[in-house]
C-alpha cells in the first residue's frame, strides 16, 4: 500500500510537468544523403535494393526518422527494401526473433563478433540459419550483406535502429518508466493517457515498463530526448545537496 502510494503521489507532478512541457524538433534534418555501404551478393536484385536505397534524391520510400552512423544507415536501407516489398512487420519480427535466439547461443553469439572468421563461411553460415527459419527473401538477403561486410557484431544495434522505424512508421512512440514495483494497472492507465495528451493526436503512446529496486521508490519517465526523474533516489540527492549548502544567516 504504502508503494502504490508513493507511485501515486508522483503521477500529479508528472501530469503537471508533462502538459507544460511542449514537444520540439530535437534535430535537424540534413540535407547531404548517406553513402550507400552494402554491396551486392547472392540475390542481386535484392542487394541492390540495400545498396542504392539513398542513391536517389526522389525516393518514393522514405525514412520517417533520419539516422547516422553505421547502424543507422544499414537500419534504413533495410527498412526502404522492407516497405518497398510490403514485409515491414514480417521483416522486424525475423530480425528480434534472431537476436532473440543468439542472446541464448553463446557459440552464435561469439560467432558474430569473431571477426577472424571469413566471409565466405559467415555468408554460408547466416545463410543455412536463414533458410531453416524460413526467412523472408529481404531478411534473408540483408543478413547475407552484412554478414559478408563484416558487420554481424552490430546487429543487434541495426535491429534496435530498425525498430525505431517501424515505430515510427507506425505512429507510435516508446515511453520507458522505471519504477520500483509494477505500475498498478489504473496508474498506467493514467500515465499513459497523459502521455497521450502531451504527444497529440496522431502518434500512440507504447510503455515499456521497468523495474529498478535502486530508485527507491517514485517514477522516471523517459521519451525522445526527455527524462523526467520524480524518484525517490533523485530528491534524497537534491535534499542531501541542499542541506550541505551554507545557510547565510546575515541576510
Amino acid at each position: 500500500m504504502a508503494m502504490a502510494g508513493r507511485l501515486r503521489s508522483g503521477l500529479p507532478f508528472l501530469r503537471r510537468v508533462l502538459v507544460s512541457d511542449t514537444i520540439s524538433a530535437v534535430t535537424a534534418q540534413r540535407s547531404a544523403a548517406p553513402k550507400p555501404l552494402l554491396r551486392p551478393l547472392i540475390n542481386t536484385e535484392l542487394s541492390r535494393d540495400f545498396g542504392t536505397a539513398f542513391a536517389s534524391t526522389e525516393q518514393k520510400f522514405k525514412v520517417p526518422l533520419t539516422m547516422f552512423g553505421v547502424s543507422g544507415n544499414y537500419a534504413s536501407a533495410l527498412y526502404i527494401a522492407a516497405v518497398k516489398a510490403n514485409v515491414l512487420n514480417k521483416v522486424e519480427s525475423e530480425l528480434l526473433g534472431l537476436i532473440e535466439s543468439s542472446k541464448k547461443s553463446p557459440t552464435f553469439s561469439q560467432f558474430m563478433k569473431d571477426l577472424s572468421i571469413t566471409a565466405d563461411v559467415r555468408v554460408k553460415a547466416v545463410d543455412e540459419i536463414s533458410t531453416q527459419a524460413k526467412f523472408s527473401d529481404i531478411t534473408k538477403n540483408f543478413l547475407a550483406v552484412v554478414a559478408e561486410s563484416g558487420r554481424l557484431s552490430h546487429l543487434e544495434r541495426i535491429a534496435q535502429r530498425f525498430t525505431e522505424l517501424t515505430m515510427a512508421h507506425k505512429g507510435e512512440v516508446k515511453v520507458i518508466v522505471t519504477s520500483v514495483i509494477p505500475l498498478p494497472q489504473e496508474e498506467e492507465k493514467e500515465l499513459e493517457e497523459t502521455l497521450q495528451v502531451m504527444i497529440g493526436q496522431g502518434k500512440k503512446v507504447k510503455v515499456e515498463e521497468k523495474i529498478d529496486p535502486s530508485i527507491l521508490g517514485g517514477l522516471v519517465v523517459e521519451f525522445g530526448q526527455k527524462v523526467f526523474d520524480m524518484s525517490i533516489k533523485t530528491r534524497a540527492r537534491q535534499m542531501e545537496r541542499f542541506l550541505q549548502e551554507p545557510v547565510n544567516l546575515d541576510s
